[in-house]
């Protein structure tokens, strides 16, 4: 048991390094190349590290352990929040999160915790009724965001264009975003087979195995959301806490809304 468990941590944490040192800071060139404003920013990156997630949720789901991805998902996003409610304070941004757009993103991001739960109580994480609600859901919640922003920021200043062959340098940026991909499917396979010796032949409670997930793969978005309020810390504006908030919310509507959807999806054609 000690030997997987031991696979299990190591597997685990090649995803999140491999998401922080490459994914994410692959993503940044790109973001800055094609110069986005700080919500886009945000909502790829909130992509970007909700890989992690869409590995484990994907593999537990395809080995016919549903209830751990729901456990992940939740455990994920509880920590996501109390992570980015963290780097405000580390960054003294309190005062910003105060902007109504803010607070709306927030809202949302309660909503994203509250709706695992009430599945987990009702037992109903493998039902197909919930696909077409999370689709609904997803897009529901990106307009609510979307319109909130567009009533309550307003950007003092524009990103400058980043000089040189954008052409070329996103082509790179890309093609560099699809070998991290084919590295993080090959991990996410490792991490597969020892979920179902753990779970499985060792009779690990799936809710164990889930918050250690949900821990594991929150990384990233710390890591996350601590850069993008720094990128932005000499300049008296919400662009950073937009950029982070953003990121929070996409990555929480992601690992619910989409990432449940693949796994139940996943587990019901098995």
């Amino acid at each position: 048991m000690l030997i997987e468990f031991i696979k299990f941590f190591i597997y685990s944490l090649l995803i999140v390094v491999i998401s922080k040192y490459f994914l994410v800071r692959i993503l940044r060139n790109l973001v800055e190349i094609l110069n986005l404003k700080p919500k886009t920013a945000g909502n790829i990156a909130g992509i970007a590290t909700s890989i992690p997630e869409l590995l484990t949720v994907s593999f537990s789901a395809f080995t016919g352990l549903i209830e751990t991805s729901i456990f992940n998902i939740l455990s994920s996003n509880i920590i996501n929040l109390v992570q980015y409610l963290t780097t405000i304070f580390i960054n003294k941004n309190q005062s910003k999160i105060k902007n109504k757009a803010i607070k709306t993103d927030l809202i949302l991001v309660i909503f994203t915790i509250l709706i695992p739960l009430i599945i987990i109580i009702l037992k109903v994480e493998s039902d197909f009724f919930l696909i077409p609600i999370f689709i609904l859901l997803f897009y529901l919640f990106l307009r609510i965001s979307k319109n909130a922003h567009k009533l309550y920021l307003k950007y003092e200043k524009t990103q400058e264009t980043k000089k040189g062959n954008s052409k070329k340098s996103s082509i790179l940026n890309i093609l560099g975003i699809i070998v991290v991909g084919v590295m993080l499917y090959f991990l996410g396979n490792l991490l597969s087979d020892t979920l179902n010796i753990l779970c499985i032949k060792l009779n690990v409670p799936e809710l164990i195995i889930g918050i250690l997930l949900g821990v594991i793969t929150s990384i990233p978005e710390f890591i996350t959301f601590i850069e993008s309020q720094r990128h932005y810390k000499n300049k008296e504006t919400h662009e950073g806490v937009v950029e982070a908030t953003s990121n929070l919310l996409f990555s929480n509507l992601m690992n619910i809304f989409i990432i449940q959807t693949i796994g139940i999806s996943i587990f019901l054609l098995q």
